[in-house]
């Protein structure tokens, strides 16, 4: 079974922390002759990652490999479970209530994982005198009178406990790594008060959770089941800790390290749990507590809170050949390392809003959960200001029961009667000639996305991102009718950043004009062509698509989108702009290059103009489903004032990312001339 399991723990490493990996199976069963053979390696490889290695003779190698070789080696099936399983000892003490210097700590089995993981939890503060250890046949006490060796003698103590019945009574920590079956309802109650049981037995745990819980309603339980809460799986630990080990260029892997990555998994499992991790887990939510003691597997946080603390632990002990100075940005390059281009856009414009003067952004729909997790994520980043609109009350119980403390945030109460005489007096202002009268404008306000548009458009708050629950129209609606158009723009348009692999590319229009006209297609492209170059660091090159290429098709549709191009052209001559054109043209050099030699598009269009909002909108959809396309948007383009719309949908990593958007734009005075429409930035 040595080769599958390999082949498959290569797959994990690059999967989780991009490290490449060649699996090696040794023909021999001779110890010294495995050593021999791995330490003739040493060349060719930045480490050594031991697998399905028995016990004894597992300690002896990895100690011989440790002591004659100059890189990590490291056997995942000893430590990988006791750093995972640690985590877990951290956490659910931290739940119990009890200190790790006083716990009675039973373990059964004491081949390479059960002496690993004693050996780690004692490493952590575990009482050495408070551990039995048991194997089959039985506690591992004075006198047994069986031969042992030297791994499982330091576990041999003076008690009179003789079985596995014996020892759990009255322990506060059980670990199993042995065999199925082996523990009942019966041992788990006479255990002491809130319980923690680690099951770890493979593919059946010594007891289930059924039956674990059904004994004891105070138990904190894991196994090394995916179908349980609290799996102890290794993924969490040695893509990770390997990554870290060789971006220091580590010589080992020393217990320094190995605590370090506990830690680190320990305290991610405390942390608020993004919606991709729900996702990943058929929308089911995740908080710290009982049933969530360690973090789950697909959770892409793991890579920047373990390999970091990881490599900080090498540095410190002196074991790093490389030690790293930026530790931000080695942080960045870990996140850029699995999520390569989304990732570095992303992070321009976070950083774009950082800088911003102009930071507070209003989110009328104040009581969702998904807004409240994206103002904490947004004020620990310092994105931006996040001003919440609603009953002041009824966000705070909201926030409260989701486990939020809403630090950094104002709330500002829809109902302040001060506010709402002032913007009921402005609104009818500026609507009394659309058909609001005095006493319909206080109703509107009623809406908190009115309410928040009369916020920006007074200047007491710099953008809106509203939409969860509200159709497009309906939410730009209030912003159209009371923000001005910026200087220049005649119309707005919607437009979305699109990333395939290592392309950035922008669709505009996506969502707002049914059928624009060709002078209309001229101003989105510029529009469209200012954010990317402004807010993306793109520099534009915009495509009018159509199915026709540069007059091979005589239609009216087509002649739209040529004329289009010729309008940008008179009032950008400098804007590289060309169609109508297909869009494999716009995508593809051998296709542009070979046909259209004239084209000022090269197959290297960036910027695609859509003929309606019909074709935009679908070819997004279809990009975004079947491509697997990373999507900022929508972006609403032309308002004097940022008013970005969510989807029904949008996860918070995607509220956020809206939001950095648009406190990096709320700054900027983009104006737009009839001599030149591209922004003065």
């Amino acid at each position: 079974a040595g080769k599958p399991v390999m082949e498959g723990k290569a797959v994990l490493f690059k999967r989780f922390a991009d490290v490449n990996v060649f699996d090696i199976e040794l023909a021999t069963k001779d110890p010294d002759e495995f050593i021999r053979a791995v330490k003739l390696l040493e060349p060719t490889f930045g480490g050594i990652n031991l697998e399905d290695v028995r016990a004894p003779e597992c300690f002896y190698i990895e100690e011989q490999l440790q002591q004659q070789m100059d890189i990590p080696v490291f056997h995942d099936d000893q430590h990988g479970t006791a750093i995972i399983s640690s985590a877990a000892l951290l956490n659910g003490l931290e739940l119990a209530g009890k200190s790790i210097e006083k716990v009675k700590v039973v373990f059964a089995g004491a081949g390479a994982a059960g002496i690993a993981c004693a050996n780690m939890m004692i490493a952590l503060g575990v009482d050495p005198a408070n551990v039995l250890m048991t194997d089959s046949k039985g506690v591992l006490y004075e006198g047994r009178g069986d031969s042992m060796n030297e791994y499982k003698q330091r576990y041999v103590r003076r008690t009179d406990a003789r079985t596995l019945e014996d020892a759990l009574k009255g322990a506060d920590v059980f670990v199993g790594v042995s065999q199925a079956n082996t523990v009942t309802r019966e041992m788990i109650r006479s255990m002491a008060n809130t319980p923690i049981v680690m099951a770890m037995a493979n593919p059946d745990p010594e007891i289930t959770y059924e039956e674990a819980v059904a004994a004891r309603r105070d138990v904190i339980m894991a196994t090394g089941r995916s179908d349980y809460p609290n799996q102890v799986n290794n993924v969490l630990g040695f893509p990770f800790i390997f990554r870290g080990a060789l971006d220091v260029r580590a010589r080992a892997i020393n217990m320094e390290m190995k605590i370090a990555a506990a830690r680190a998994l320990a305290d991610l499992a405390k942390q608020d749990v993004p919606d991709s991790v729900a996702d990943a887990y058929g929308g089911e939510r995740f908080s710290f507590g009982p049933e969530y003691i360690i973090p789950k597997p697909f959770d892409d946080r793991v890579l920047t809170h373990v390999a970091p603390a990881v490599a900080r632990a090498a540095v410190e002990t002196g074991v790093a050949r490389h030690p790293i100075e930026d530790w931000d940005e080695y942080v960045e390059a870990l996140q850029r390392r699995i999520k390569g281009t989304s990732h570095r856009v992303v992070r321009n414009l976070i950083s774009q809003a950082r800088r911003s003067s102009a930071r507070r952004i209003v989110f009328p729909e104040a009581t969702e959960e998904k807004i409240l997790r994206a103002c904490q994520v947004i004020v620990e980043e310092e994105i931006a200001e996040p001003v919440l609109i609603g009953d002041p009350t009824a966000i705070r119980e909201r926030a409260h029961a989701i486990g939020l403390e809403l630090r950094g945030t104002t709330i500002v109460d829809v109902n302040d009667e001060t506010l709402l005489r002032r913007y009921a007096e402005r609104l009818y202002e500026l609507r009394q000639r659309h058909g609001v009268t005095p006493q319909q404008a206080p109703l509107l306000l009623s809406d908190p996305v009115y309410f928040g548009v009369m916020m920006v458009e007074q200047g007491e708050a710099d953008g809106l991102v509203a939409g969860l629950h509200r159709s497009y129209p309906d939410t730009i609606r209030p912003a159209l009718q009371i923000i001005r158009l910026k200087e220049g723009v005649r119309r707005v348009a919607g437009m979305y950043c699109v990333i395939v692999g290592d392309r950035v590319l922008f669709f505009a229009d996506a969502t707002v004009n049914i059928e624009p006209s060709p002078e209309e297609l001229a101003e989105i492209a510029i529009s469209a062509a200012t954010i990317a170059r402004n807010h993306f660091d793109v520099e534009p090159r915009v495509a009018m698509l159509s199915f026709s290429n540069f007059g091979s098709v005589h239609h009216e549709f087509a002649q739209r989108m040529r004329d289009a191009a010729l309008i940008a052209r008179s009032w950008i001559p400098d804007l590289v702009v060309d169609g109508e054109m297909a869009p494999d043209t716009a995508l593809m050099p051998e296709i542009a290059q070979t046909n259209f030699p004239h084209s000022r598009i090269k197959g290297d269009a960036n910027v695609l103009i859509f003929p309606n909002v019909q074709s935009g909108n679908i070819s997004l959809k279809l990009v975004q489903r079947l491509a697997g396309a990373d999507v900022i948007g929508p972006i609403l383009m032309g308002l004097n004032r940022p008013v970005n719309v969510l989807n029904y949908y949008s996860s918070v990593n995607e509220i956020v990312n809206i939001t950095a958007l648009t406190a990096a734009t709320a700054a900027v005075p983009v104006r737009h001339t009839p001599a030149r429409r591209v922004a003065e930035v």
